[in-house]
């Protein structure tokens, strides 16, 4: 039996991503908002809008005025080069090292600094890493969350402590690809948003069964009081610019050293996104499981919407790219996770939509066709 999903008019995107909405033509939210970009939205007023923050926060003693989170990738390099020598300000790059980093990753962070930025690396316990990180792949079939936690938190604590007023991070991820549009016309979010959007509502608080808060400094948000003392701003860089991955791709190539993998990503067909770490890609499975949707959906949607590619070769791609098994890093995964090979299928099975796949000799195929 096919299960039938809706999928967006426009895009790829079916009804099962969660938050997603759709218009009365069938576009998702993202397509719709891709749609407002090039006629509603004012970009003159925000860039002004962008100018009120900088000139606001940016220091007059030679002090660090912003944070920017980065991994050495397109879209981190591109935040970081516009703020640093377009804008004039004086950025802090942090960069929350995550588990399992590809060579490529650690050497285009190496690039990226090497052009003339200042940059804290963080590595947070490794051991609490693994543990966290297995706790959420069984429990919420997350198996990227303890970085996740890591990035915002660190980023919170950081510019409370070092008294830097201002945080850049690039997208606001539910606005651009299809989530909650909650933070659509609003430059900066807050600590709930935080957990509720960019975690997924994990609290990480529940970790606590298990270590001291002090071994989990680097997972424990500061609290409510402490965040409104410091009076941070919290901003995303596509609030003020129409965002574009690729236009990011050829700047921080040009500007940043940025490299590409030698071959296409697993799952997908460009070889320049998400190039950090072999967690994604067991991450980007687990959402297929869930969702029925894969890193190839995600990578076709952002292309179609930047009119790069149309909705039929978008489908052909699709087709043959999404949902691909990450055989290649299995073993990596398993010493990571600690786990053997039944028991990481078992949480492969747990996480399955059985409305959307069935499992025919070892393995979940879909009972959906992408169309």
């Amino acid at each position: 039996m096919t299960f039938k999903l809706q999928y967006c008019k426009n895009c790829l995107m079916p009804s099962t991503r969660p938050r997603i909405t759709f218009d009365g033509r069938g576009w998702c939210n993202a397509c719709v908002w891709t749609e407002e970009k090039r006629r509603v939205v004012d970009w003159t007023e925000r860039k002004s809008q962008l100018a009120g923050l900088y000139e606001k926060y940016r220091s007059r003693e030679g002090n660090f005025d912003c944070i920017i989170p980065v991994s050495g990738g397109k879209d981190s390099s591109y935040v970081a080069y516009m703020m640093k020598h377009e804008l004039g300000m004086h950025p802090l790059c942090v960069n929350i090292i995550p588990p399992l980093e590809f060579d490529v990753g650690r050497q285009n962070l190496e690039n990226f600094v090497n052009t003339g930025y200042d940059c804290l690396r963080i590595v947070s316990n490794p051991l609490i890493t693994k543990r966290i990180s297995r706790r959420t792949l069984v429990d919420y079939g997350q198996p990227l969350m303890s970085w996740i936690i890591n990035v915002q938190v660190a980023v919170f604590k950081l510019a409370i402590n070092l008294h830097i007023p201002l945080v850049m991070f690039g997208e606001e991820g539910e606005t651009e690809y299809g989530g909650s549009s909650k933070l659509k016309n609003t430059p900066v979010y807050d600590m709930e948003d935080s957990i509720r959007l960019y975690l997924s509502g994990v609290d990480p608080r529940q970790f606590l069964d298990e270590f001291s808060e002090k071994e989990l400094y680097w997972w424990l948000y500061p609290s409510e009081q402490q965040f409104r003392a410091a009076n941070l701003a919290v901003a995303h860089w596509s609030y003020f610019e129409d965002w574009d991955p690729y236009k990011h791709y050829l700047v921080a190539k040009e500007k940043c050293g940025m490299r590409e993998k030698e071959m296409a990503s697993v799952g997908t067909y460009n070889n320049f996104a998400q190039t950090d770490t072999c967690l994604y890609d067991i991450h980007t499975y687990l959402m297929y499981l869930k969702f029925g949707y894969g890193r190839c959906t995600q990578d076709v949607g952002i292309d179609i919407r930047r009119s790069a590619m149309s909705r039929g070769q978008g489908l052909q791609l699709v087709r043959n790219f999404d949902g691909h098994y990450p055989e290649e890093y299995i073993d990596a995964y398993l010493d990571f996770f600690d786990m053997k090979r039944e028991e990481l299928e078992a949480v492969f099975d747990k996480w399955a939509n059985k409305d959307l796949f069935e499992k025919k000799n070892g393995r979940w195929m879909p009972t959906f066709e992408v169309s």
